[in-house]
């Protein structure tokens, strides 16, 4: 559970909040095994039976004030009683974890029905599109194998294609047997036959008890998926698909296999997974989407395309979304195509139910199949609550992150899926003007409760005088994972600026201006950050007290633009530049396609603070050789490139991964870089510790096309242009930065 803060040390009250110009703030990552220090949490039982404050219900702590009838609540300051069963447990020599460790992860109870063995198994249903291609198929098979393997055995599988029919695939004998039923194309049509009758659930979920019997199996039916544009033309009696070909009908596929499955939710299982693979827009039936919206149209109406194109069309999705989420069913959405599809709308279905969404432009290049296998493979929680606790000088304002709040209970929030890697975010807001009195030793405190669900997997055991082994069950675990943390108040805006951590400010930033593009459009979030940096840069340049006869020059030079005084907000105009010049802000006339817009919204407003940061603004490092590491970060410039004599240079996008050898590199250089050398294992570290597989790439400067690697090199790019190279790009970002700072200080 890594806890990150915008400033180590809080504002002291509203006004010097609001002076600073820095955003107040936490991002947390509640199921990373460690803290952000690399510190775990100390594990045991009993998680019933913490004591809770009498008034905000915060869980005792080590912060806590303990006499010997009673505690004082470290978060509110009310003094509470203890029971003598707690006296006891606290007294004995085996201290119970809360009295140890202010970050605490503890095992609750569960209902004996919740602990029997079908209702822990997991199941997984794979959903494929095909009104599709070959390749399309190609890509999607690998896929599935690629996640067959990281399946733990004993889970439950089930295969199922939409098109103008859904098919339910029975893959339980060595010939795998298909049942259609036929989607009407009507918006509102429903199926005339229930899956159920069409073919049991028990029937459609094969149990992968005997691995690799059942790969086979399922590796079969996959061979016999065909793309419906190949279905003419096979014979007799095919009238009626020749009639409906090309039909996707998603939606009801979707809200059909939800039903299907939930059904047997609590009784077969805890939490399903549906691996939607999609090829295009719905365009058939219930859910059916009009991609007529994108075009050229706006230009002549004069409209804002970005204003039009991000809000969704239907809240189709977004309802089943919802029934999804009281089914049980847990959807990733895994798009491969580079036509619109209108992600905007379809976006809920996955991160309002827990899933992912993933988008590959093509198949050519596409890491599908490794984003598969790495998803599956790592731990993940299900049905999370999670609540953030302030002591009571200020309170959590704004919730950023892929949850939905509790509809009884404020700053509940609740989280259908979470794996190690997500993250969420909250803003502070003082509840009174006074802020932390200087007169008290109580400082800010924090605590974090996060109540979630794991299934863990059987193991094998000895049967006892055989020799041989059997598999225990599946089991259900709920847990509870407590983090409290006191932090300090800054007594003066030097002591604020000095323990800012920009990337948590750069994560705030983000989810701000993701909510005012969604909301107002791009333009306005463009805006919103913009004359975030202009009020920053005039707050430090009044706090650090610059002549104000230095705001006459007319280029404005002589504002401190740069944060010279100011290490920690060094980086923070050089983030905001390249942030304007990100496809999260650019202009949909400059070739932004806007479902590549929604799925960046996605993935950054999910990450963790240092890895948006190498998303916004990625590494550069050059090596003097594929074994010697020469200069750990360069400026994303050719000046940087033109001034380094390395001859390989190696950057790191989030997403993508370019090793560049410079067209004056020595040919003797082995090229591509050896498995075992040095470059080659921190190319290696960096896709282990990535929560999506990044696309490796090697150019040579001078023989290759090098324009993706120098796409990257954005100082030297106009803030607000084409991204075609000009000499004078943050330069003149942060002259136009000092302009308006002495506009706004006039």
């Amino acid at each position: 559970m890594a806890v990150r803060a915008t400033v180590l040390r809080f504002p002291s009250d509203a006004d010097a909040q609001d002076l600073s110009g820095i955003p107040w703030g936490v991002t947390v990552t509640p199921f990373a095994a460690k803290d952000e220090n690399g510190n775990s949490p100390l594990y045991g039982s009993g998680g019933d039976l913490i004591p809770r404050c009498e008034n905000c219900w915060a869980y005792y702590n080590t912060y806590c004030d303990q006499e010997q009838w009673a505690w004082t609540c470290a978060i509110c300051g009310t003094l509470n009683g203890l029971s003598s069963e707690t006296i006891a447990r606290y007294s004995s020599a085996d201290a119970p974890p809360e009295v140890m460790s202010s970050f605490i992860d503890l095992e609750m109870p569960v209902d004996g029905s919740e602990e029997e063995d079908m209702h822990a198994r997991p199941v997984y249903v794979a959903a494929i599109d095909l009104a599709s291609s070959e390749e399309f198929l190609e890509l999607t098979k690998s896929a599935l194998l690629a996640a067959l393997e990281a399946l733990a055995p004993g889970s439950l599988f089930g295969l199922a294609t939409f098109s103008h029919k859904l098919g339910l695939y029975d893959v339980q004998g060595p010939i795998p047997v298909v049942k259609n039923v036929f989607l009407p194309a009507d918006s509102d049509g429903t199926l005339s036959i229930e899956l159920e009758d069409a073919m049991p659930l028990f029937n459609f979920l094969i149990s992968l008890l005997q691995v690799d019997t059942c790969k086979d199996r399922i590796a079969s039916a996959l061979e016999t998926l065909r793309p419906t544009s190949s279905w003419e033309g096979t014979g007799s009696g095919q009238g009626l698909d020749r009639i409906l070909l090309g039909g996707r009908g998603f939606g009801l596929a979707m809200e059909s296999l939800i039903s299907y499955l939930g059904s047997e939710h609590g009784n077969t299982f805890a939490l399903a997974r549906i691996f939607a693979f999609l090829s295009g827009p719905p365009d058939y039936g219930p859910g059916q989407l009009d991609t007529r919206r994108y075009g050229e149209q706006y230009a002549s109406r004069g409209e804002d395309a970005e204003l039009a194109l991000l809000p969704e069309q239907t809240p189709f999705y977004k309802d089943l979304a919802a029934v999804a989420v009281q089914a049980g069913v847990c959807i990733d959405i895994l798009a491969v195509t580079n036509e619109y599809t209108d992600l905007a709308s379809l976006k809920f279905l996955s991160i309002d139910s827990g899933g992912s969404l993933f988008l590959y432009p093509n198949t050519d290049d596409s890491t599908l199949p490794q984003d598969m296998y790495r998803m599956l493979s790592r731990p993940y929680a299900f049905n999370c609550v999670m609540r953030l606790r302030t002591s009571t000088e200020f309170k959590t304002g704004n919730s950023y992150g892929h949850f939905f709040p509790d509809p009884q209970y404020e700053n509940v929030q609740h989280v259908i899926c979470c794996d190690s890697f997500a993250t969420y975010a909250y803003d502070f807001d003082f509840v009174k003007n006074e802020g932390f009195s200087r007169h008290t030793a109580e400082l800010p405190m924090l605590q974090l409760a996060f109540q979630y669900t794991v299934v863990v997997p059987p193991e094998e055991l000895p049967t006892s005088g055989t020799g041989a082994t059997h598999r225990s069950k599946y089991t259900i675990k709920r847990r509870l994972r407590i983090r409290t943390m006191q932090f300090g108040v800054a007594h003066n805006i030097n002591e604020l600026y000095d323990s800012v951590d920009h990337e948590v400010v750069l994560s705030i930033l983000v989810h701000k201006v993701i909510l005012a593009s969604l909301s107002e459009g791009v333009r306005e979030g463009r805006m919103l950050l913009h004359d975030w940096l202009v009020i920053l840069t005039a707050q430090y340049n009044e706090a650090f007290k610059i002549p104000n006869s230095q705001f006459s020059t007319s280029s404005g030079s002589l504002i401190d633009v740069t944060f010279s005084q100011c290490p920690q907000l060094q980086t923070l105009p050089r983030l905001v530049f390249a942030l304007l010049r990100n496809p999260l802000l650019r202009f949909h006339e400059e070739g932004i396609h806007p479902d590549y817009r929604i799925y960046l919204q996605c993935l950054f407003s999910g990450l963790e603070p240092s890895s948006l940061h190498r998303a916004i603004y990625p590494l550069l490092t050059s090596y003097a050789s594929p074994d010697k590491l020469a200069y750990p970060r360069h400026s994303l410039s050719r000046a940087a490139l033109m001034t380094s004599e390395s001859p390989i240079f190696f950057l790191d996008a989030f997403t993508t991964l370019i090793v560049f050898y410079s067209s004056t590199a020595d040919p003797t250089l082995p090229y591509p870089p050896p498995h075992d050398c040095l470059l080659r294992k921190t190319i290696n570290k960096v896709k282990q510790e990535r929560s999506i597989t990044p696309r490796l790439m090697f150019i040579r400067g001078g023989q290759e096309d090098a324009s993706v690697f120098e796409s990257y090199l954005i100082e030297e790019q106009d803030v607000d242009g084409s991204g075609f190279a000009n000499a004078m790009g943050f330069v003149s970002f942060l002259e136009e930065i000092s302009q308006s700072v002495m506009e706004y200080m006039k």
